[in-house]
């Protein structure tokens, strides 16, 4: 059995970070901006 879980900074900023998510037409951002969320990006 294999762990799935192989934590990698840069690999999760790449894929998770707020850039990443801006690059994404902005559709995101602007939703969890509109929702009020103290948080954009995880």
């Amino acid at each position: 059995m294999s762990i799935t879980y192989q934590p990698n900074k840069r690999k999760r900023k790449k894929t998770h970070g707020f850039l990443a998510r801006k690059k994404r037409k902005g559709k995101i951002l602007k939703r969890r901006r509109k929702k009020g969320r103290w948080q954009l990006t995880p």
